[in-house]
């Protein structure tokens, strides 16, 4: 087996020497694994050629423009192809490396090592793909970075998109032009994929019940917290409880 764990984040092209070593390993019977930015090079050697493949969402449109031959799956952990395999960002390399710990030692061994890392046990690779998202480095004052600083840590408040650009002293229309230029996305839609990260951290961590839980992550209600955790992740709170609980 050939693990790639990570690329640098220019993304710059394999050398030779690196994609020799990659398909000769791959032609002796190697598994190929690239995590997170390592499916980058392994794109590059030409082992995902017409094959589905994953990598850190904050690469993938770089992949895609790199090689429009690799269909690629933004909605999942990992993919594995028997000798090649890829993930997405961080937390599904860990899911990953679990996966394949599983399939050559046996799920007890697999949940051991899950236990002493304190993560679930099993996320399959078609779980959807959860992507955490960070507050942007910012440079120092950065009222757009401040805000969201701020607001990370207040998700069961009424944090409407006026009340923000208050917050960040601006006019509503300059606050969502200004929020979108530093996430690529807007408030609204960075607010609830918040939400659903704290909620999906309790329903890991805790036994808070559902309104519980849907009080702390600032939803209102548990009907509207399962909806959009629904819609998110195609599954329910209950359900991803169920499945994915770390236990001591």
């Amino acid at each position: 087996m050939i693990v790639v764990p990570s690329w640098p984040e220019d993304l710059p092209p394999l050398d030779a020497s690196l994609r020799q070593i990659l398909i000769d390993g791959h032609d002796r019977g190697a598994v190929i694994v690239g995590l997170c930015l390592g499916a980058i090079p392994v794109a590059d050697a030409g082992l995902l050629s017409g094959r589905s493949a994953v990598t850190h969402w904050a690469a993938m449109d770089a992949l895609r423009k790199r090689h429009n031959d690799i269909p690629l799956d933004s909605l999942v952990l990992y993919v594995d192809h028997g000798d090649v395999l890829t993930s997405a960002g961080t937390a599904s390399a860990i899911d990953a490396c679990l996966h394949l710990v599983r399939e050559r030692l046996g799920a007890d061994v697999a949940n051991d090592v899950a236990r002493r890392l304190v993560v679930a046990p099993h996320r399959d690779g078609g779980q959807a793909q959860y992507t955490r998202q960070p507050v942007p480095v910012t440079a120092t004052g950065n009222p757009i970075g401040e805000l969201m600083e701020w607001a990370a840590q207040h998700l069961d408040d009424s944090l409407t998109v006026q009340h923000l650009a208050s917050r960040a002293a601006m006019s509503t229309r300059s606050f969502v032009r200004n929020f979108r230029m530093v996430t690529g996305t807007t408030p609204a839609q960075w607010i609830l994929r918040q939400r659903l990260d704290r909620a999906r951290v309790l329903l890991e961590t805790t036994d808070l019940g559902m309104d519980a839980i849907a009080e702390r992550c600032g939803f209102g209600s548990s009907v509207t917290m399962r909806q959009n955790f629904a819609a998110t992740f195609a599954t329910s709170p209950t359900s991803y409880r169920r499945q994915f609980r770390v236990t001591g």
